[in-house]
């Protein structure tokens, strides 16, 4: 059969295309179907119009003279009335008896009634004294009845199973519910697959994870010095951070089967379905060893058993973990059977799936530095058409904390916005504009804010970029804005991190405190009230400080104290008991008011001393509505300690660079005197603005020099 050209190819689809797939039916049709039978069967076997009376009334009836005919059977005596003589049999209206079974065949009559037989020697003499015409029937079998009720149940069992199989589709099977859903790949395409040349940054990970792959490829480098094959690889790390991908990479390199599966597919609305397919995973890779498992988000049956607070609540979850332990821990080494799983949650999983022995290896995915961010940008750009200007140090030196997804995304977006714009080649602008659109939303340019609360966002921001500016303790500000950007955010002030930090001293976090307090002090300058634009501001302030006390003991009063339980997943949850009592949460509270208290006052104290320069950035802002690096440092001047960008400082200086030469260049045809004069008079305001913003800069970076 030909090839659809429209259907896109999966690499790692190893199963065979069996050819068009099966219709599907609704599932109306199934129960239009069992609700026939089930009329069927009510309207055969059931009938509602022959009425039972008692023996008693049948001897009066026949005493009466009122019976036309009579039929014995030996469980029932079918009496045919003649007419009129069924209102007067008794006193009971018709109909008050239930409705009797009938034969299959018979035809009930609105005269007729059925009597329970009793033993009466004198029956067959009185139905002859009285000329009534009597006959035997043969009765209803025992197999018989029987098929009539367990028939339309056997149909109805029937389409049950045949619906489940044709709503799974092949593979999916009612009965094959147990059966484990991992993906196999094995001889995987050569241009398609993953390798470790498509992970970048992870070099500590990939080292490991190499040598796994090398057991797997060459067992007897390890094995002749009394080396075993590591039973389990576990990969821990925050999300994004390429644990996936380096399991992809691994089933590329790896040459042997390779079984992918999440934590989520063994969990299954029915008991023992998730310890089943445990067993069935098992079973399937050691006949395919050496092989490697891959399971994602092991978390999802992982979970430490008995600390939920719902106890009882995932029995179920929790025979699955047991059964993966004990497979884990059963089969033997020398099969060639490795365990893989990826997670971000590893401090929830149970103690006894983390001990050597089940996953010998715990290899940590961490956030990229400097150097793997910098090798992460050159992997997704290297088939992006890249502008000269592209300085991919300098790129990774303004994503401090991005993960491998995020360093993705924010190259897929610079891609976006170049087209966008209708250039050629991605420029270093915008690679710029796509890291502040993932960390601070996207720019609404549209968005209509009125006069005051601009006014009100200016210095608010202001007053942010200019505490973080005087104290060398805060990140350099690269970039401020009040275009509103996401979903709450009216402006923003951009610092970047010059480095990556592991450690941060006591007066770092005040100054960082400081730097959000700006804000609400400035309007408290200004405008002699606040406004609500510092909630989130707030909110960390409020964190740092209390992290300070009770997280990292940065208090005299409380002392040397942590009261955080980083092994306890659920510390902070409802119920969970604190390690103070009220005295020490009081103490805490002040302490924290203290802190605060104090950063305020002096942030309240540096912005009353610069309050020109606030007001003069301010107004920068109201005019041009962003204020780049450049621009901030002439306004502020140079920055009085602490580092700087490199990169933004090494473009101020091309600038300063570029409007001196511009500045000493000599026309290189004379003109006429009158052609001059003209110029000169039309261009002397722009060039004296030039001229005092070069020496703005002059006298900062001799200021900072001196």
């Amino acid at each position: 059969m030909a090839n659809n050209p429209f259907k896109l190819n999966n690499p790692y689809n190893n199963e065979p295309d069996n050819g068009p797939r099966k219709p599907r039916f609704s599932i109306f049709y199934y129960i239009a179907v069992i609700l026939l039978i089930i009329g069927f069967q009510l309207a055969f076997f059931w009938s509602g119009s022959t009425r039972e009376i008692a023996y008693s009334d049948f001897r009066k009836l026949i005493d009466q003279n009122r019976v036309e005919s009579v039929k014995l059977a030996p469980e029932k005596i079918y009496v045919q009335l003649k007419e009129d003589s069924l209102s007067t049999a008794t006193n009971k209206p018709f109909g008050q008896n239930p409705p009797a079974f009938q034969m299959p065949g018979k035809n009930s009559s609105k005269n007729e009634v059925t009597v329970n037989p009793v033993r009466d020697e004198q029956l067959i003499p009185l139905l002859e004294s009285k000329g009534i015409h009597y006959e035997a029937i043969p009765g209803n079998g025992w197999i018989n009845e029987l098929l009539q009720w367990l028939l339309p149940f056997g149909l109805l069992i029937g389409i049950y199973f045949f619906m489940f199989r044709r709503m799974g589709g092949p593979g999916s099977q009612f009965m094959n519910i147990g059966k484990n859903k991992a993906a196999l790949y094995e001889n995987l395409d050569e241009h398609t697959r993953i390798t470790f040349k498509d992970v970048a940054g992870l070099d500590e990970a990939k080292a490991e994870v190499m040598e796994v792959v090398d057991f797997l490829k060459d067992p007897k480098k390890y094995t002749k010095l009394g080396g075993k094959l590591p039973k389990g690889v576990l990969l821990v790390g925050p999300p994004g951070t390429g644990k996936t991908l380096l399991a992809k990479a691994v089933a590329g390199e790896a040459n042997v089967p390779f079984f992918s599966i999440s934590g989520s597919d063994f969990v299954e609305m029915f008991v023992g379905v998730g310890a089943a397919r445990v067993r069935d995973l098992f079973k399937s890779a050691k006949e395919k060893a050496p092989c490697i498992i891959f399971i994602d988000e092991i978390d999802a049956v992982g979970r430490s058993r008995g600390k939920g607070f719902m106890m009882g609540a995932n029995d179920e979850r929790e025979n699955t973990l047991n059964q993966l332990l004990v497979e884990m821990d059963g089969f033997a080494t020398d099969k060639g059977v490795i365990l893989m799983a990826a997670t971000n949650r590893a401090d929830v999983l149970d103690s006894a799936l983390l001990r050597p022995g089940r996953f010998d290896r715990q290899i940590v995915v961490d956030r990229p530095d400097l150097k793997g961010r910098t090798d992460i940008f050159a992997v997704h750009t290297k088939n992006l058409s890249l502008s000269p200007d592209v300085n991919l140090k300098a790129l990774a030196s303004q994503t401090p904390g991005f993960a491998g997804a995020e360093i993705a995304n924010a190259a897929n977006e610079a891609a976006l916005l170049a087209s966008r714009r209708g250039k050629q080649s991605i420029e270093m602008k915008d690679f710029e504009d796509a890291i502040e659109r993932v960390i601070a939303g996207l720019e609404k340019k549209n968005k209509v804010i009125n006069p005051r609360e601009k006014e009100i966002v200016a210095y608010h921001e202001s007053g942010h970029a200019i505490v973080s500016w005087l104290m060398p303790e805060n990140d350099p500000v690269q970039k401020i804005s009040i275009v509103p950007r996401g979903v709450s955010a009216l402006g923003y002030t951009l610092n970047i991190p010059l480095e990556d930090r592991y450690l941060m001293t006591r007066s770092e976090l005040i100054a960082r405190i400081c730097g959000l307090l700006g804000g609400r002090v400035a309007e408290e300058i200004i405008f002699g009230e606040i406004s609500t634009g510092a909630q989130n501001d707030l909110e960390r302030v409020t964190e740092i400080a209390y992290n300070m006390v009770i997280v990292y003991g940065m208090s005299e009063k409380v002392g040397y104290l942590s009261f955080l339980e980083s092994n306890n997943p659920y510390y902070g949850g409802p119920g969970i008991d604190k390690k103070y009592g009220d005295e020490t949460a009081r103490l805490i509270d002040n302490e924290v008011k203290e802190i605060v208290e104090a950063a305020r006052k002096q942030v309240h104290q540096m912005l009353s001393d610069n309050r020109d320069k606030l007001e003069m950035l301010a107004k920068e802002l109201l005019s041009k509505e962003i204020v780049q690096y450049c621009r901030i440092e002439e306004i502020l001047g140079k920055r009085p300690a602490g580092k700087f960008s490199e990169h933004l400082a090494h473009d101020c200086q091309n600038g300063v660079d570029m409007a001196m030469s511009q500045l000493h260049t000599e026309p290189e045809e004379a003109a006429s005197p009158a052609v001059s004069a003209q110029q000169e008079t039309a261009t002397d305001p722009e060039r004296k603005e030039l001229e005092e913003a070069v020496e703005r800069l002059r006298q900062s970076r001799n200021l900072s020099s001196n």
